[in-house]
């Protein structure tokens, strides 16, 4: 009986009336993922779409679109349509204390990064909670850093740093990661509060990440801590979910 009501479902989905643009876009999609395609190429043309599968420019516009929606291709203005690169970044978050540049050099992983703004700024009410400012007085440094993951862009950090420390470290926080310059000037870091989250890429994000404006981006927020429960730093660092992901390990005690 069960085989028999699960051919019945099976014959009615392949009797339905698929879209041809879902059509085509199935089948471009099981071309990337047999290899045809590979990631970085180019996708053919829309003219010679249209003339290989003999339908109008709006079928295979929405074909493509298909493609985009589910990261499975990029376009870039005047270009093309290129296939997504499908490889993933793991960072490890059982031990929040491993920062993240050495945690992928461990994995033989290039990381590089471009700084893009470092400047004093009145913060917001969320910000001036969360590092304790005073209220009188509610600035702290804000930088956004670009990282580059074996040389292509995969995260926007952008950070809120205490203005003591902004003014102190100014040269080495424009040029290497946050928390390890803060370890090696004794800023110890003894833990940190984080929360993962879903967002969409708004104007500047698609920007600096190379991806459609409203493309789905993790984002990382976090604090980190002295062990006298005094913040040192609060941000988000909001990475590409094709390019970036975060792993953890659990054990039962």
């Amino acid at each position: 009986m069960v085989t028999s009501v699960t051919n019945s479902i099976n014959l009615t989905y392949k009797q339905r009336q698929v879209p041809l643009h879902l059509d085509i876009s199935e089948q471009l999609y099981q071309r990337i993922i047999s290899g045809d395609y590979l990631p970085g190429a180019k996708l053919p043309s829309e003219r010679e779409l249209i003339l290989e599968f003999q339908v109008s420019r709006i079928t295979i516009r929405k074909a493509i679109a298909n493609l985009v929606q589910q990261g499975l291709a990029i376009t870039h203005q005047g270009k093309g349509v290129f296939v997504s690169d499908r490889r993933k970044v793991a960072y490890n978050l059982s031990d929040s204390l491993i920062f993240l540049a050495e945690d992928l050099t461990r994995q033989g992983i290039e990381l590089s990064l471009q700084n893009i703004t470092f400047e004093l700024v009145t913060v917001s009410k969320e910000v001036q909670k969360t590092l304790q400012l005073k209220s009188n007085n509610p600035v702290a440094y804000l930088q956004k850093k670009l990282l580059l993951i074996d040389k292509v862009p995969g995260c926007v950090d952008i950070t809120y740093i205490l203005p003591n420390i902004g003014q102190k470290l100014a040269t080495e926080l424009e040029q290497e990661m946050t928390f390890p310059v803060l370890e090696r000037n004794n800023f110890k870091i003894d833990r940190v509060e984080a929360i993962i989250e879903c967002t969409n890429a708004n104007l500047e994000l698609s920007e600096y990440l190379d991806v459609p404006l409203g493309h789905p981006l993790l984002v990382y927020r976090h604090t980190a801590y002295t062990h006298q429960n005094l913040p040192l730093v609060y941000g988000e660092s909001i990475s590409r979910g094709d390019r970036f992901c975060y792993s953890v390990s659990q054990r039962r005690f």
